[in-house]
């Protein structure tokens, strides 16, 4: 047999760099002459067909070996053989037995095992299957028995394709998943070039609509035109391209009895009033197929046995769901629209009664018109309110506009939808709703969404910009978005570190249209930024104090923030707590990432660090499952500043890259400083203090391009303690006076206890040693009064510190061990580790840190240990001298003893040994 097989090369594949080695390690072992077999299964439209093409195509093309190469035929799956057949006759050259025989009187597995070894002793072979599930059942069951005996040395090997596993069990399967988003927005790029660029948000629904299948997105893609793609025109609702894919999802339920497929279209069209996800209520169901004829018996063994829907249903408790939620869609794609109309009918009727909720009804009947409908319309936007949920008025709204007559009116109940799926923290719907509104009929409320979508997942100042332009528009007709839009412009700015565009929001906001609370808010707000401290915290103050009878969400955070503004952290606790719970039990979703967020900051600000981790990592897993990036990025870098309490330094420096990489190409400033702030602290913990104040120094100094307006403070005692702590106070005197004087300054506008602490001890760390000691004590009276471990160890660590240093060693060794336990007690780590250090140089007898125990350095004294750390690290002589409070000369005496005991000469050997 020669290797004349003609497979076309398929194109470049995304996605499936993992799949495609494994099917080389087959050919591999195939054309060193082992045989083995591998069955590919997933859903259609997933890659099983190019998978099995291009595995094909490179062994004929690269290696020259035969081929065996078929793909069913599902109407010949009641043909014995022909399956057998039909790969027998994609043979390129003559067999020992001729296809038309086998399909004449048959082969046995073992005769098939024999023909393939036959054909595999001349050269080794490949044989592809595609669709394997829709083959004749005969010739099924013969190639399993073959595949399933050819190991080593048979020179066979065979790649199934299958949507699942079952007649072939016993051989290595490989199951397809959607593509990842990186592959997903590849392949889009591939289907897209030279036709328009592809307006971000037709792109974000296509990949939404697509969920990583790639035939499917070819399909829409296909449908879509160049004004389309590059979003001058609105989308099509819904999207059109999906029929090939659903199909194919529905071509194996074509052999199920009638009364099953019934009761499969019964299910599919009682999800359409359901949340996404939700499934159908099985007790509907019941109702439903009584009502059309079904028998009880039947509708019990069908819902409650799995295989009496060959999988397509899966119970769960009181719902049923489909197996793939595409699978849902070809039911309803494939049934004729008479009987589909007469099913969305009779579940309308079903639903509709004293009693029943009138949206679910409605929305079966809008499944049931024929065409555009403007009564129905107007019935879906009336019932889609409050109490409904978000996500189910944003449903219900796409529907009325798909119903809408009226072209302005369809694009309103368009960005109504869009709206309301934003509020229910599915940003995706949300901007497929926005994307089939066209663009000259973008009016006010259209611009408000994209632009609080764009606050919590995009560039802040297109945020700002797009929030100020719908607040203009909306102006005249719809004062409380107004509103809502020149705050959401101030939040961007905010974020962006633009205290002239955050005072430019939050002085056009109309002081008639505001109530209160946000008055006072408003105009604190204002003054504190405008200079004027004093009559903008007693405003803040007002407006906190209103906020103990507010059950507002908004109206709680906002005094969280007035809170976090005037520094009465507990209080911002609080708050943040209460606007919690409010949005836990009345919404709306799009606001918990938030609202995790600011009280996970005030916990920061009040010493809770573990309470504020726990506290983040849900909020980043909320903005996650909710697309809110920004949000995201923000939440990291709360989770860096409680890493750098806490540890370990990995967590630290993961959660700031990630945080400063979200952070630079949406402007966020406060997240970017907050992040950095974080990595300059745990340096300060690991001892590398001049690294923190070369990461601080630009933070804290006054003037443009520096830190935060807001929070560049807050930075400013460990920019104090760095500058110090690595021999640089000399060098930078007049910017460390600057600092700490400004520091001085807030210190005497705020309310945050913590701050006059901090304030003496930048003071004692800049006095000479003479008054450091009393500023220290101050200090710590300063800590007694605001409590809080953390802050209090960190000042009696530089106490300890300063005495070790001043060599009253006997007097250091009190606040080093109070600091320890204080560290400890905070589950500080690394700074309990430095903090141990510092004791143990004091001559107190403490446990070393477990990286110190067996290994190369555990015959060292704890100074030598922490001496030899430091030089691996690459510190010179006299850093390392700076950062354990220890003379040139002692470093220099003690690495001569390591080198001595190490049996190293150098300090490159040093580095190498440790490194081991």
């Amino acid at each position: 047999m020669t290797p004349s097989t003609t497979v076309h090369s398929p194109l470049r594949l995304y996605g499936r760099s993992g799949e495609l080695a494994i099917l080389e390690t087959l050919l591999g072992r195939l054309r060193a002459g082992d045989g083995g077999a591998l069955v590919l299964t997933s859903p259609p439209g997933l890659g099983r067909t190019a998978l099995l093409r291009q595995a094909a195509a490179h062994y004929l093309g690269r290696h020259g070996g035969p081929v065996l190469y078929a793909a069913a035929a599902p109407t010949e799956q009641r043909l014995p053989y022909s399956g057998l057949h039909a790969l027998l006759c994609s043979a390129p050259g003559p067999l020992p037995v001729t296809p038309d025989t086998i399909l004449g009187s048959g082969i046995t597995p073992g005769g098939l095992l024999g023909l393939l070894r036959g054909l595999g002793a001349e050269q080794p072979l490949l044989v592809c299957v595609d669709d394997a599930h829709a083959w004749d059942p005969d010739s099924r069951a013969a190639l399993g028995f073959a595949a399933r005996r050819l190991g080593a040395g048979s020179r066979v090997a065979v790649v199934i394709g299958a949507a699942d596993e079952t007649a072939f069990a016993g051989l290595p399967a490989l199951r397809l998943g959607p593509l990842d988003d990186d592959a997903a927005t590849a392949l889009l790029d591939r289907l897209t070039d030279g036709t328009a660029d592809v307006d971000p948000v037709v792109r974000s629904e296509l990949l939404r609509e697509a969920a990583g299948n790639p035939r499917l997105l070819a399909g829409l893609v296909g449908r879509l035109t160049p004004g389309q793609l590059a979003g001058r025109t609105a989308l099509p609702y819904p999207l059109p391209g999906a029929e090939g894919v659903l199909d194919a999802h529905a071509e194996h339920l074509g052999g199920l009895p009638p009364d099953t497929r019934t009761l499969l279209l019964l299910a599919a069209a009682a999800e359409e009033h359901e949340p996404d996800g939700a499934g159908a209520d099985a007790a509907l169901l019941l109702r439903a197929g009584a009502r059309a004829g079904l028998a009880t018996a039947h509708l019990d063994r069908v819902l409650f046995a799995p295989a009496g829907t060959a999988g397509a249903l899966q119970r769960t408790g009181s719902r049923v769901h489909f197996s793939h939620p595409l699978l849902r869609r070809a039911v309803l794609h494939r049934a004729p629209p008479g009987r589909r109309r007469a099913v969305h009918e009779l579940l309308a009727g079903l639903l509709t009664g004293p009693g029943s909720a009138p949206l679910p009804a409605l929305v079966q009947l809008a499944c049931a018109a024929p065409g555009p409908d403007a009564a129905l319309a107007a019935q879906l936007e009336a019932a889609a309110t409050a109490p409904r949920p978000h996500g189910e008025r944003s449903a219900a709204l796409a529907r009325a506009a798909a119903l809408s007559t009226d072209e302005a009116l369809r694009a309103a109940r368009f960005t109504e939808a869009a709206e309301q799926a934003r509020l229910a923290g599915d940003t995706g719907r949300a901007r497929a709703m926005l994307a089939r509104v066209g663009p000259h009929l973008a009016v006010g409320a259209a611009p408000y969404v994209r632009g609080m979508l764009a606050l919590r997942d995009g560039p802040a100042a297109d945020a700002r910009e797009a929030l100020l332009t719908a607040a203009e528009l909306l102006a005249p007709h719809d004062p409380r978005r107004t509103l809502d839009a020149l705050f959401g412009a101030a939040e961007a700015a905010w974020d962006m570190g633009d205290a002239i565009a955050y005072l430019d929001a939050m002085n056009r906001i109309p002081v008639a249209a505001a109530d209160r609370s946000m008055a006072q808010y408003r105009a604190g707000m204002c003054a504190v930024l405008a200079g004027h401290p004093d009559r903008g915290h007693a405003l803040l103050r007002c407006c906190l104090d209103s906020a103990d009878r507010a059950e507002d969400a908004g109206e709680l955070l906002r005094a969280g923030a007035s809170a976090l503004v005037l520094g009465e952290v507990d209080a911002a606790c609080r708050a943040g707590a209460r606007a919690l719970a409010v949005i836990r039990l009345r919404g709306p979703e799009a606001l918990l990432p938030h609202a995790l967020e600011q009280l996970a900051y005030a916990e920061l600000r009040s010493g809770q660090h573990a309470r504020a981790r726990a506290h983040a990592l849900e909020g980043l897993h909320a903005a996650r499952r909710t697309g809110q990036q920004n949000s995201a990025t923000h939440l990291h870098s709360v989770l860096a500043l409680a890493a750098s309490v806490e540890g370990p330094a990995e967590a630290c420096a993961a959660h700031a890259d990630a945080a400063l990489a979200g952070a630079g190409p949406h402007g966020l400033a406060q997240a970017a400083m907050l992040a950095t702030w974080a990595v300059a602290r745990a340096d300060l913990a690991a001892g590398r203090p001049g690294e923190a104040a070369a990461r601080l120094g630009p933070l804290v100094r006054p003037g443009p391009g520096t830190g935060h307006f807001a929070t560049r403070m807050l930075a400013v005692p460990c920019y104090v303690e760095a500058m110090v702590l690595s021999g640089r106070a000399d060098d930078g005197a007049d910017e460390l006076a600057v600092a700490v004087e400004e520091f001085a300054l807030w210190t005497a506008r705020t309310t945050d206890p913590q701050v006059p602490a901090q304030l003496a001890r930048c003071r004692a760390l800049l006095a000479p040693p003479e008054e450091a000691a009393a500023r220290y004590e101050e200090a710590l009276a300063h800590h007694d009064r605001a409590g809080g471990d953390f802050e209090r160890a960190r000042t009696q660590l530089l106490h300890g510190q300063l005495l070790r240093r001043l060599r009253r060693t006997r007097e250091a060794r009190g606040p080093l061990r109070d600091a320890l336990v204080a560290f400890e007690r905070c589950s500080a780590r690394v700074w309990a580790e430095r903090a141990g250090g510092e004791l143990r140089a004091a001559g107190e007898a403490v446990d070393a840190p477990d990286q110190s125990g067996p290994g190369p350095l555990a015959g060292l004294t704890p100074q030598q240990q922490r001496i030899a750390r430091c030089v691996a690290e690459g510190a010179t002589n006299r850093e390392v001298a700076v950062r354990l409070s220890v003379s040139p000369r002692t470093v220099d005496h003690h690495l001569r003893n390591v080198f001595a005991a190490l049996g190293v000469r150098s300090r490159t050997e040093l580095a190498r040994l440790l490194d081991r």
